[in-house]
């Protein structure tokens, strides 16, 4: 059940963040168009930042999903076992913890930003640009805990990431 949530998240996270790169795509190159024609588009740039950033959450969960994420996999193979999965579960406190602190914050962001609207785009509500923070985190933190049991696996078997990859995709 754990590995089809995965699945399932996996391609909805690809999708949005190949959705959202097509538009940012499509706006900054009409923005270029426009611009060229000598009638520049005044909303481009607040609506380009504001997709970077959805891209950013968005693609941040799914490399945490798939545990792309910098770590420190030689330090941690180096622990001797019993504390080596101590840091494990102390590292997954850490993320997890300060994830849920982010999408709190995010909320109350939120509650702060009601009635607010874009600069250029005056109909769009900036709560909705801004949503992506608390939904970002909890994404986060739903990816991080459905691909724990896979790494905790890799970990206690003394895999390095890179050398998982490996083996995952030899198995497919």
């Amino acid at each position: 059940m754990i590995n089809a949530l995965r699945g399932w998240l996996q391609w909805l996270l690809e999708w949005a963040t190949i959705i959202l790169m097509v538009m940012l795509t499509v706006v900054v190159i009409v923005a270029v168009i426009y611009r060229i024609a000598g009638n520049s588009l005044s909303w481009y740039d607040e609506i380009a930042a504001i997709q970077l950033a959805w891209i950013t959450y968005y693609g941040s969960a799914l490399a945490a999903l798939k545990r792309g994420h910098i770590g420190f996999d030689s330090v941690l193979l180096a622990i001797p076992m019993p504390a080596r999965m101590g840091a494990v579960v102390a590292a997954e406190i850490l993320v997890v913890g300060f994830f849920a602190i982010m999408a709190w914050a995010g909320m109350k962001v939120l509650s702060v930003l009601e009635g607010d609207t874009l600069v250029s785009l005056t109909w769009m509500p900036v709560q909705l640009t801004q949503s992506v923070i608390p939904i970002g985190a909890l994404l986060f933190i739903v990816a991080e805990l459905l691909s724990l049991p896979s790494y905790w696996r890799q970990v206690a078997a003394g895999l390095s990431a890179e050398h998982a990859d490996i083996e995952e995709t030899e198995s497919v």
